[in-house]
């Protein structure tokens, strides 16, 4: 069957801070100056927000200049942040430490950011935007020439044997003048525009994190609205990037969660038990003994910043937002980052088809670099590098670049492959976690539970393997199956093979909450995420 065609001036893929911040740059602009501009937003998740997930304290200074009254019309920034707290965690102690300069959080708020692209798209809508949730871009379509002329979204009703069903229907073709992919972390059609266009050459390679997150509601004697909680040490090894952070907001509510670099070393780690194991620590129990878990989510960062950033435009499209990287990772922040970028791709995209201008759009890239949230990539860029000096190397140059060099050092640190950093299992020791509790710490099943993660089975799988035998050929007899370990929802899982004591890997594809974590992390870059039937995946709540 083929597809039908709808056309547009602009495509924007994803629903998150960056592609809402430019849909609704993209049509004021169009009002203030009596243009007529098309603009369309593509969503994967079944409602806008059902995929985003983020920390999170929002600092306002881009929803200021993208909407200036947005306390008038209802943004759900209710709680302002208060005391901020950052800590040192020995395994039975803690020891306060001077909150670094960047994550000072006075005149910021404490915010569900799903609720906020909620509310972001109603104000994307009252202009005029289209959004279609529950369509997953899952192709990128091109001109004859090699321009990006917009993308298709996936075919539903496609059985796990790869043949139509009874209930398949072809995707849609959305053809635009520019699309702008704002797909976030590791997203799978910028992977391949990386590629055709090649637009990391010349920069450092990209560095992630993976973020998971609880909600939980407290007992109010332990609830502090506003106080924002950062934590370094325990349980994390002391050469891996990590640390947590805890949030209190709303009706006693605190989001909880915890950091962990992809760059680790050891195969044996595991982020997922690191956070249910730090929230043992006697300094956190109380927090949640007496509450409830609510919601549990997962989701990759980019850390790279500021030498890692690619070329942000190309023939008929530009990125922003967290596909592009542009996340503090030194302020822990990035959504103002990701709104600004957003919107300064609108207003170089606008000028662009104004002119009826041909090849990439101009100015937007070093709009980016000369802007306010550019300057402030540019001055953290060496503290994220930095801590493969360890934890206290990390430490004590960030202090020197915080209080002395200022973002002025005439050098900038480099990273490296995130996959490339796992040792050999051979050359590594064995970590045993404690077993959970049920009460503050959890396994896997029953968190995934929390994510209100769905996908229809008879489908076939998104997490594609480029070839079939290297899970057990090369990952588990080198690497001791990193891939049971680093995935934060039990996705996968080595299992007996018939007799004879070999092992397969399998993969439950349903419990996957599109952290992207396997295609960033997997040491032989075998596994390739893709979108799955639009509308899959989690569902977060107030995340």
């Amino acid at each position: 069957m083929e597809r039908e065609a709808m056309e547009f001036d602009v495509v924007i893929v994803g629903a998150g801070p960056s592609g809402l911040s430019a849909a609704i740059r993209l049509r004021t602009l169009a009002a203030e100056s009596g243009h007529d501009l098309s603009v369309c937003v593509l969503e994967k998740g079944s409602e806008v927000g059902a995929h985003i997930l983020s920390g999170a304290v929002i600092e306002p200074r881009a929803l200021d200049e993208l909407i200036p009254d947005w306390r008038d019309k209802g943004a759900p920034l209710d709680q302002a942040a208060g005391e901020d707290r950052f800590l040192f965690l020995t395994k039975g102690g803690a020891l306060r430490l001077p909150t670094p300069p960047q994550m000072h959080n006075a005149g910021n708020f404490v915010v569900s950011l799903g609720n906020v692209c909620r509310w972001l798209a109603e104000q994307a809508e009252a202009l005029g935007v289209e959004i279609y949730p529950g369509f997953a871009a899952a192709e990128v379509l091109y001109t004859e020439d090699g321009a990006v002329k917009g993308v298709a979204t996936g075919a539903m009703g496609v059985g796990s044997d790869g043949e139509p069903t009874p209930q398949f229907e072809p995707g849609m073709e959305l053809h635009a003048r520019q699309t702008i992919f704002a797909e976030g972390c590791r997203g799978s059609l910028t992977k391949g525009l990386m590629t055709r266009f090649n637009l990391r050459e010349g920069v450092q390679p990209q560095t992630y994190g993976i973020g998971i997150k609880e909600l939980w509601e407290v007992d109010p004697s332990v609830h502090t609205p506003g106080q924002i909680v950062h934590t370094i040490g325990w349980p994390v090894p002391r050469d891996v990037y990590g640390g947590s952070f805890l949030y209190h907001f709303g009706a006693n509510l605190v989001s909880v969660g915890f950091v962990v670099g992809l760059d680790y070393r050891n195969p044996y780690l595991s982020p997922f038990d690191e956070f249910q194991q730090w929230k043992t620590h006697p300094k956190m129990r109380p927090i949640f003994e007496s509450g409830r878990r609510i919601a549990y989510g997962a989701r990759a960062l980019t850390e790279g910043g500021w030498q890692s950033m690619p070329k942000l435009t190309f023939p008929g499209g530009v990125l922003v937002g967290d596909t592009a990287g542009v996340l503090n990772v030194p302020k822990i922040k990035g959504t103002h980052t990701a709104m600004k970028s957003g919107m300064l791709a609108a207003e170089a995209v606008f000028e662009h088809l104004k002119a009826e201008a041909t090849g990439p759009v101009a100015g937007y890239q070093e709009a980016l670099k000369t802007s306010w949230m550019g300057q402030e990539l540019k001055q953290v860029r060496n503290i994220r590098p930095s801590f493969k000096w360890g934890l206290w190397g990390g430490l004590a140059y960030s202090a020197i670049e915080a209080y002395a060099l200022r973002g002025h050092a005439p050098w900038t640190l480099s990273h490296h492959e995130d996959h490339a950093a796992l040792k050999k299992a051979a050359d590594c020791t064995p970590i045993a976690y404690p077993k959970p509790d049920g009460k503050v710490s959890f396994d896997r099943l029953s968190s995934v539970y929390l994510s209100n993660t769905n996908h229809e089975e008879n489908q076939p799988c998104h997490l594609t393997l480029k070839d079939d035998s290297v899970p057990t050929r090369v990952n588990l007899a080198t690497y001791a199956g990193p891939e049971a370990r680093f995935c934060p929802a039990g996705v996968y899982e080595f299992v007996a093979d018939g007799e004879g004591g070999a092992q397969r890997l399998q993969i439950n594809f349903q419990n996957c909450v599109h952290c992207k974590t396997c295609d960033i992390k997997d040491p032989t870059q075998n596994i390739n995420w893709v979108v799955p039937q639009g509308g899959d995946g989690p569902n977060y709540p107030n995340m």
